[in-house]
């Protein structure tokens, strides 16, 4: 086939009215359950799972169809431990006052501080990286188009799937992230864009009162 030639979608699949809006009701009572949590159980997750849920993320649509991501799945102590150290140096300076007071005021109703144990308690630790340069093609160095949204739209879909799947998550960003490229062993051309924590909740997780307010419909959308 020619890149210029079309593929028959030959693989949608449309539902009666009816149907579609069960399932999208369906979709949004699951979706509620999501939460952020800070409090992981060690207990084990097959990689089968995850690979699953990044070949899902994998699937997002992206700027010139190049795909511009790489994930990282990390399972070994060693190397959960690296993370962790680099991470909770980082966010100690964030916390006494490299944020800005407006910021550390912000994140005061969560109750987040320095201490990261999750990076190591939880069984897979994702880091998420954008690429500058790549292509259709694995190994092609073309210049990428719309990268922070291509990325992002993929991230999205990993939180989703591995929710799907049965697993808490909890995104984290530590400031600066370029420690993560290090660790990973990933090019120059490469950018950690965000690491996801995943597994099972500790029996005792909690979620801040602060995160389940979320706003309604009629704040977030309009209809023309």
């Amino acid at each position: 086939m020619k890149a210029h030639e079309n593929k028959v979608l030959d693989d949608f699949i449309e539902y009666p009215q009816h149907e579609m809006l069960s399932r999208s009701e369906t979709f949004f009572e699951n979706i509620k359950r999501r939460h952020s949590i800070r409090s992981f159980s060690n207990r084990a997750v097959p990689q089968a799972i995850i690979e699953n849920c990044i070949k899902a993320a994998g699937r997002a649509p992206s700027g010139a169809n190049h795909q511009p991501w790489h994930f990282v799945a990390i399972s070994s102590p060693y190397v959960k431990r690296q993370v962790r150290e680099q991470a909770e140096a980082h966010e100690q300076r964030f916390y006494e006052g490299s944020a800005g007071q407006q910021w550390l005021d912000a994140l005061k109703p969560l109750g987040t501080d320095a201490q990261k144990p999750y990076l190591e308690t939880a069984p897979w630790l994702i880091a998420i990286f954008s690429q500058k340069k790549g292509g259709v093609e694995a190994g092609q160095k073309q210049q990428n188009y719309y990268i922070h949204e291509s990325v992002g739209i993929a991230t999205g879909i990993l939180i989703t799937a591995l929710h799907n799947a049965g697993l808490a998550t909890l995104t984290h960003t530590p400031k600066p992230m370029n420690f993560l490229s290090k660790i990973c062993q990933r090019p120059d051309d490469e950018r950690p864009y965000m690491l996801i924590i995943a597994g099972y909740p500790d029996k005792d997780a909690t979620i801040p009162l602060h995160a389940s307010k979320k706003k309604s419909l009629g704040e977030i959308a309009s209809f023309l």
